[in-house]
């Protein structure tokens, strides 16, 4: 087929829809799984961060398995990336409801292995459908315009993901005591998760009937994992793109995270949690229309970078002012997310970018190792906002307990200076990153882009 085949806009809607199922449930990992542990299963907060660390050392080999697996598979009548994410989306629903499934009378022992076993299995099947799906896109068309097109598009499908987890599920999961203290009611939120699992399989089949790969795999000789990793390493847009999107993730979860607790207990009000995702939102879908032209004006590292550095300064203004209106502070982050949505909408064309200066430089071209070994620094990203909001809960003396409990005043004084100040630090390191470190300006993507087509 031709490389620069057009895109109809069916696989257009096809490929957000890729992320939309797959963000459904991540999303709801990122902002109930701590909280979850903690407040249902009494799980310890020491004992959480154990756990994130061993899954991680687990992705650490699962990941690039997953993707040096999928390069060496022969493409099958439906392509090459496409039905492993067909495959698998029904395993990974199983899993997310096992995951948040509390099972009466077992002790907190046996909590804690069950959760070590459900939540490695989850992220095991959530590799096996996100490294084909994210490898698609270099395969779906080699325009730039059109790359940077899908990458928009899967974040507006992750938009419609996160709308699920962090606004309408807040809205229901949570009872009062008699007292009025609000708390997470773990059976409404299993009854949530199962109700989201199924959605997730039905959107990931609309992915597969919408969706096709348009370029033919590039014929090369097999080469081991360890070979291409390396190799990787050594280059230096591949590595600084992995960190940036670590500490992308890294914020991104942490902050659902934290802010879960935040408006829960310093602004008690846990029902405007749900506009936390409007706040991050909507500048994205203000900026939309303007981002892929403003891309193309200007190159994409150059409005990523300037757009990270206005999210860490609207932050630290928040931990210098530390207002007690929790409007004021909604207010605060949508002016972060104009910041952010440049990152957010563009990463996954970057990410394209990267495999075809990785070609230029070497003559081999591996969507899938490459894609697994960016997914881990992402994972990455995950476990450090799940260990680091644990960690900072512990360090300001948060009670995790399975009843109902009050923080105390200097815990909530607390909760507000961990969700400000760390924030802040996340995103200042991945402007660094962005400026300093990835050298793929707009006018080397160009080069190289005019030289590997051709």
């Amino acid at each position: 087929m031709k490389e620069n085949n057009k895109l109809a806009k069916s696989e257009i809607l096809g490929y957000a829809l890729g992320d939309f199922g797959g963000v459904i449930t991540f999303g709801t990992i990122g902002s109930f799984l701590q909280m979850y542990y903690t407040d249902v299963l009494g799980l310890g907060l020491g004992s959480i961060v154990t756990l994130m660390l061993v899954a991680r050392i687990w992705d650490a080999i699962n990941d690039p398995i997953c993707g040096a697996l999928i390069d060496s598979r022969t493409p099958t009548k439906h392509g090459r990336f496409r039905p492993y994410v067909w495959w698998f989306s029904i395993p990974l629903a199983v899993a997310f409801i096992l995951t948040f499934t509390k099972i009466p009378g077992l002790g907190q022992g046996q909590y804690l292995i069950y959760a070590y076993i459900t939540y490695i299995l989850y992220g095991m099947l959530y590799t096996a459908v996100n490294i084909p799906y994210g490898s698609m896109a270099s395969v779906m068309t080699g325009d730039l315009k059109e790359r940077s097109t899908l990458s928009i598009i899967r974040s507006v499908g992750a938009g419609f993901g996160t709308l699920s987890s962090q606004i309408i599920l807040p809205l229901f999961v949570y009872s009062t005591t008699a007292a009025g203290v609000k708390y997470l009611d773990g059976a409404k939120l299993s009854r949530g998760v199962m109700i989201l699992a199924v959605c997730s399989v039905i959107i990931f089949y609309g992915f597969f009937r919408l969706t096709r790969e348009h370029i033919a795999p590039v014929k090369q000789e097999k080469e081991n994992f360890i070979r291409t990793f390396v190799r990787l390493l050594h280059d230096r847009a591949f590595v600084a793109l992995c960190i940036a999107s670590m500490f992308m993730i890294f914020g991104s979860m942490y902050t659902q995270t934290i802010f879960n607790y935040l408006f829960k207990n310093y602004f008690e009000k846990p029902g405007l949690f749900a506009l936390v995702t409007v706040s991050t939102y909507l500048p994205m879908v203000i900026l939309m229309p303007f981002t892929g032209r403003l891309a193309s004006r200007y190159g994409k590292k150059e409005i990523c970078a300037f757009g990270t550095f206005f999210a860490a300064a609207a932050f630290l203004i928040l931990f210098f002012v530390k207002t007690t209106n929790p409007y004021v502070f909604l207010a605060v982050i949508t002016l972060s997310g104009f910041g952010l949505c440049f990152a957010t909408l563009e990463v996954w064309a970057m990410v394209t970018d990267v495999i075809e200066y990785h070609q230029y430089k070497t003559g081999r071209r591996s969507e899938g190792t490459t894609y697994a070994c960016f997914s881990f620094f992402r994972k990455l990203g995950q476990t450090l906002a799940g260990a680091g909001s644990t960690l900072m809960l512990a360090a300001i003396g948060y009670v995790s307990s399975s009843t109902v409990i009050e923080q105390s005043a200097s815990v909530n004084s607390g909760i507000y200076t961990i969700a400000t100040i760390v924030p802040f630090v996340i995103y200042l390191i991945m402007f660094l990153m962005l400026q300093f470190g990835y050298n793929l300006t707009k006018k080397t993507v160009e080069e190289v882009h005019a030289s590997v087509n051709g």
